[in-house]
């Protein structure tokens, strides 16, 4: 059974940080893509950032120079660093593992607020 659990979400304040992590099981970790989506209230899931097996990654243009997407294929785990958060980051993030299938983690809340 796969399984993907985020974890590290919570309130911050505008300009804060915090560090999400994707704890994967029941898939070969190292052979998948990794990515971060999240989905504000009101709008579409959008792609915050992917990180391949070969660990080439990439962006939404909103996160550039703000969030790191990282993995440590032997933990079986993927991150995302988000500094310097503003109030429209403010999400459900999700993680998702793609290889032939794709699987969602249930998602974490990210609030960011004064």
């Amino acid at each position: 059974q796969v399984q993907l659990v985020e974890s590290g979400g919570g309130l911050v304040q505008p300009g804060g940080s915090l560090r999400l992590s994707c704890t994967a099981s029941g898939i070969i970790f190292n052979l998948y893509s990794m990515a971060w989506y999240r989905q504000a209230p009101g709008k579409q899931r959008e792609l915050v950032a992917t990180i391949t097996s070969g660990d080439s990654t990439n962006y939404a243009d909103a996160v550039k120079s703000r969030f790191t997407i990282s993995r440590d294929n032997a933990k079986n785990m993927a991150y995302l660093q988000m500094n310097s958060l503003k109030s429209e980051d403010w999400a459900v993030y999700y993680c998702r593992a793609a290889r032939l299938r794709i699987y969602w983690g249930q998602g974490i809340q990210v609030t960011v607020s004064s």
